[in-house]
């Protein structure tokens, strides 16, 4: 595949399951402050800018629908969602002959939606329905994704974005709530039975969560149900398995040695999760582990670029 195409295809991808991630994020965080205190406030959307890697400029300003606003809205920060989807359209655009018509159709009216979209009254009251919205629609494309296009390389290419982004973010959001609240082996207490609550509706994983281990929740539970588990999609080596498996199909006998790096680094970070215990990581430093996952999903991030879109002439040459 064209390195252009695959390039498109892979951050489209990325950019809608970023959307959706933060519209999450937003909407279970602003159903929270029906139940918080004012001093916890503060604390927890500080919390939503670490999950999502402090995306500047978004600061957090004392005002919650304000904020929100910003993550949702801001045309500077690259990781709101209105920019996110602007880019998703613009990465499609460029490959228009590589999507299905309705891919393209579900995309436009995503794009759309998020850009004629204007407040004009209580943002508490229009702002959830919107993020209501936009997650309906990333589904959408999600599935005539699925539907209407051929399971081939492109596609493939669509699965690495999609997976790669999901296993980041999650990572992302488990450290930023075991470095706030720490490791200890115990049932949250307090208001931080909600946090727990928050943290496992935020990866749409509460109903799967209780159907698992009752209500019962404890922070190993819900470190291994969120980073463990094989069957649940928003895990992260649910993500991983499947990362593994599309760039295992992009690979034709001819180029599995040119692409051996890209297969060892993710192979290993599979072994890692299939095989790992979470008594073990938990006895160890969780957070230095959760860590080093990400670094690998940096890692691998870096290394499909070098295979497929910014490698050198004489390789394409060679091959």
């Amino acid at each position: 595949m064209l390195s252009r195409v695959a390039d498109n295809l892979y951050w489209m991808s990325r950019y809608l399951e970023r959307a959706e991630h933060t519209v999450r994020l937003l909407s279970v965080n602003l159903n929270l402050m029906l139940d918080e205190s004012t001093s916890s406030a503060g604390q927890r959307w500080q919390r939503v800018l670490a999950a999502l890697g402090d995306p500047g400029p978004t600061v957090w300003n004392g005002d919650a629908y304000e904020f929100a606003q910003q993550l949702t809205f801001d045309p500077a920060n690259r990781s709101s969602i209105t920019s996110c989807i602007v880019s998703a359209r613009e990465n499609a655009r460029h490959v228009r002959e590589q999507v299905s018509s309705d891919q393209w159709q579900w995309l436009n009216r995503l794009y759309l939606r998020v850009s004629r979209f204007r407040l004009d009254g209580d943002a508490d009251m229009q702002l959830p329905a919107f993020l209501a919205s936009i997650y309906e629609g990333v589904h959408l494309f999600q599935g005539v994704t699925d539907s209407t296009m051929s399971h081939g390389e492109g596609w493939h290419f669509i699965q690495m974005g999609r997976y790669l982004e999901r296993a980041s973010a999650t990572v992302k959001l488990l450290e930023a709530y075991y470095r706030e609240f720490g490791m200890e082996n115990r049932a949250p207490e307090g208001s931080d039975f909600l946090e727990w609550i928050g943290l496992l509706r935020s990866c749409t994983a509460f109903e799967a969560y209780c159907k698992v281990y009752t209500a019962d929740l404890s922070h190993d539970r819900i470190m291994e149900f969120l980073l463990l588990s094989a069957e649940f999609p928003h895990s992260v080596r649910f993500s991983v398995d499947r990362f593994y498996s599309a760039i295992e199909a992009t690979h034709t006998d001819g180029d599995r040695q040119r692409a051996s790096a890209l297969t060892r680094i993710a192979g290993r970070l599979q072994a890692s999760l299939n095989f790992g215990q979470i008594q073990e990581i938990l006895a160890q430093d969780a957070c230095a582990y959760l860590e080093s996952i990400r670094r690998c999903c940096g890692e691998i991030h870096q290394t499909i670029y070098g295979l497929y879109v910014d490698y050198p002439i004489q390789t394409a040459l060679a091959g």
